[in-house]
Formats: C-alpha cells, structure tokens, sequence
C-alpha cells in the first residue's frame, strides 16, 4: 500500500477536546488487550501507538493525522474488569459522545480475538455501532496464534455468533502482517468516500 505520513495529533479526555475540522475518521474499538496498539503500529509501520502488558492502559481517544487527510482514531479498551465503575461510565460516556452523531466517521474497525468466542460485550459493542447506521469492518486479531484449520473453524463460529457473513471477517497478524493490505484497503476506501460527500 506504500508508506504513508502517519503523526499523533492529540489525545481528548474530553469532548471539547475532539478535533473539529471536516477530515474524515476512522475509529478503532476492541476490548482491553485484544492487540489494538500493535494492529495500530502494524498500520503505521513504526512505533506510534503505546503497547503496554497491562490491559485498559488507554485512557483517553486517540487521534493520528494520515498523510494530513484524514485521522485514525484508537478508542479506549472496553471491558477492563479492574477500572472502577464510575471510570468504566466515565469512558463509555466519552466513546459515545465520539461516535453518536459525528458525521466525520467514517467508519468503526472492531477488533476481536480470533482465539476466542465473542463475549457478550463485545456483541453489544456490534450490534450498537450497527444501530447507530455506522460501517464496520471486523478485524479477527492475534491469528498467527492459531493454526490454519483451528482458525478456519474459529472464524465461522466467530461469524455464525455475530450474525455476519464469514467473508466479512478479516484475519490479522501483527506479527507476519497477514490483513495489513486489506485493512489499508478498506480504510482507504472509506475515508475517499467520505471526502466525496464533503
């Protein structure tokens, strides 16, 4: 796909912190420790995002210009049982404020791990995003940990859970790179369409 211009640009704890400017956005969701910043650090082709052993470290939306035309965006994990309550409401209330009503979105890049079943947040954060009219691309993390008939089954039960056709589901390794191209692809396609309707 070529190198592209990737730049953090700011992190908002608050709304009034999002960037205001007509750039399309792509955002990236996934639950805490599901390989978010490595699939990020895969796209940009260096170290942007911060990889750190403890889930739920991301603490606030994420903003990284690209090539100066658009912004991927990395949400903050949901599901981390160890923030407290009041934390938890705290980041779902900020994600949603980002996501409901932002016509600069372009689309949501769900992560989920291809070793396992969907939990039942993570069917929730689906079936939300769907509600909300906003395209989504399932990204099925970490599957060079898993063999290639292992993860042929996995992905059609992952598919069979979600209610989505199987071919919608893309496979990823940070690690060997596996749907690196086709992410690219898929964002790409989404942000140009996005500046056509600007």
């Amino acid at each position: 796909m070529g190198r592209h211009a990737v730049a953090w640009d700011r992190a908002a704890h608050l709304a009034k912190q999002f960037p205001e400017d007509p750039r399309p956005q792509v955002a990236f969701a996934g639950r805490s420790n599901v390989g978010k910043s490595s699939l990020l650090n895969r796209l940009f082709d260096h170290r942007l995002a911060k990889i750190s052993r403890t889930p739920g470290k991301t603490r606030s939306i994420n903003f990284y210009t690209v090539d100066d035309r658009f912004y991927m965006v990395d949400l903050p994990g949901y599901g981390y049982a160890k923030r407290s309550k009041t934390e938890r409401q705290k980041f779902s209330a900020l994600i949603g404020q980002f996501l409901e009503g932002n016509e600069r979105l372009a689309g949501v890049v769900q992560l989920i791990d291809m070793r396992h079943a969907p939990m039942a947040l993570d069917l929730r954060v689906s079936e939300y995003l769907q509600q909300l009219g906003i395209p989504i691309q399932i990204v099925l993390t970490k599957a060079d940990k898993i063999s290639r008939g292992a993860g042929v089954r996995q992905r059609q039960m992952i598919a069979q859970t979600l209610d989505v056709d199987g071919t919608a589901l893309l496979p990823f390794s940070a690690v060997d790179g596996r749907g690196t191209k086709e992410l690219w692809t898929w964002v790409l396609t989404r942000t140009r369409e996005a500046m056509s309707h600007v």
